[in-house]
C-alpha cells in the first residue's frame, strides 16, 4: 500500500460511509457531492490494492476485511489526532510547557525554594533551574538558552525587560572575635586595610565590592583575593582569613547562629535588588508568561527573611 499517497479525506470518507452505509449519506455528513465521496473511496482502493468496501444484497455498504483494518488505524490516528489539538490548546494557553530559569550564583539560596512553589503551584509547567555566576548567565540569556533570568543588576547587553521581585542588602561579614567587630561605626580608613575575600572578576558581588571600596577609598589601593564561590568565602572569613562584602541572603543561617557578625560602617548595608529577567526583543510564550506572573505575584516572598 503507497502510505505516501493516503490522505486524511480519503479516511474520513471510507468511515463516513462504513458508518451510514451508503454514499448519499455519507455526502451529507461530510458536505460532499456522492460523487465526490465515490472518487474518494476510488483512489483509496487504488492505493490499497483491494476493495475496502462491499455491498450487502440490501445495498448497503459495509468494510471488507481490509477496510476494516485501515479503519481501526484511522481510529488510531484519529485518537493521536485529538490528543495532539488538546496538548497544542493547552501549550497555546500556558496549561502545559517548560520554562528555563536562569539564577546566578548568589540566588542558590532561594532559587529551589522558589522553583518547587511554582512547581506546586502550576504542576503541568516543568521548570528547569540553571544557576551560574553573571557572565554565565547573561551568556545563555543572549543565546536564547533561558527564558527567564534572576539576577541582582540588568545586563546592557541583551536588552532586557525587568521587573523588581524584592530587596537584595549587600553586608560586609567578619568573623565575631575580629577586632572590627564591636565598632560602630567602623572607619573607612580601618575596611581598607583589611584583606577582602571576593568571588572572580565579572561577578555581581565583585563589581560590587569594587564600587564600595573604591568610593570610600578614594583612590587608596585595597587587596582582595579571589575565592571560587560564596560558600568558600564564608568559611574563609569564619576561619579568619579575611572580611568580605557578600549579599545577605547568601548569610542569613550563619548571621542568626553567630558564626559571622555584619560590620556597622557608613553606607551599610548596600541595598540593591532582586529582578526578574527576560529577552525585550523576545515574544514570551504562554508557559512563561504563567510562570513571570507567578514569579511577580509572590511579591519577593520566597527571599530570605534578614
Amino acid at each position: 500500500m503507497r502510505l505516501d499517497s493516503l490522505t486524511l479525506r480519503q479516511l474520513r470518507s471510507l468511515r463516513s460511509v462504513a458508518d451510514n452505509g451508503s454514499l448519499t449519506a455519507a455526502a451529507g455528513q461530510l458536505g460532499l457531492t456522492p460523487p465526490a465521496v465515490h472518487s474518494q473511496l476510488k483512489a483509496l482502493d487504488d492505493l490499497a490494492g483491494c476493495a475496502l468496501l462491499e455491498r450487502t444484497d440490501q445495498g448497503v455498504f459495509r468494510p471488507t476485511a481490509e477496510g476494516q483494518a485501515l479503519l481501526s488505524a484511522h481510529a488510531r490516528i484519529q485518537t493521536a489526532l485529538d490528543r495532539a489539538s488538546r496538548q497544542i490548546s493547552a501549550l497555546r494557553h500556558g496549561q502545559i510547557g517548560s520554562v528555563t530559569l536562569g539564577v546566578v550564583s548568589t540566588g542558590k539560596y532561594f532559587a529551589p525554594g522558589l522553583v518547587a512553589r511554582l512547581l506546586r503551584r502550576l504542576p503541568e509547567i516543568d521548570v528547569t533551574l540553571r544557576i551560574g555566576n553573571r557572565d554565565t548567565i547573561i551568556s545563555s540569556l543572549a543565546g536564547d538558552e533561558l527564558d527567564l533570568v534572576i539576577m541582582g543588576r540588568p545586563p546592557r547587553e541583551p536588552a532586557v525587560t525587568a521587573d523588581s521581585i524584592g530587596p537584595h542588602p549587600h553586608i560586609i561579614i567578619a568573623p565575631p572575635d575580629h577586632l572590627l567587630a564591636d565598632a560602630d561605626p567602623v572607619m573607612p580608613g580601618d575596611l581598607l586595610g583589611q584583606t577582602f575575600l571576593s568571588r572572580e572578576e565579572g561577578s555581581g558581588s565583585r563589581i560590587l565590592m569594587t564600587r564600595f571600596l573604591d568610593r570610600i577609598g578614594e583612590g587608596l589601593p585595597w587587596r582582595a583575593v579571589d575565592m571560587g564561590t560564596n560558600e568558600t568565602i564564608k568559611q574563609a572569613v569564619i576561619a579568619g582569613l579575611g572580611i568580605a562584602l557578600i549579599s545577605q541572603h547568601t548569610v542569613t543561617e550563619e548571621l542568626r547562629a553567630g558564626r559571622l557578625v555584619a560590620l556597622r560602617a557608613i553606607g551599610l548595608p548596600i541595598q540593591r535588588s532582586w529582578y526578574l529577567m527576560h529577552r525585550s526583543n523576545r515574544q514570551m510564550n504562554p508557559a512563561t508568561t504563567r510562570i513571570h506572573a507567578e514569579i511577580l505575584s509572590m511579591r519577593g516572598s520566597f527571599l530570605p527573611v534578614v
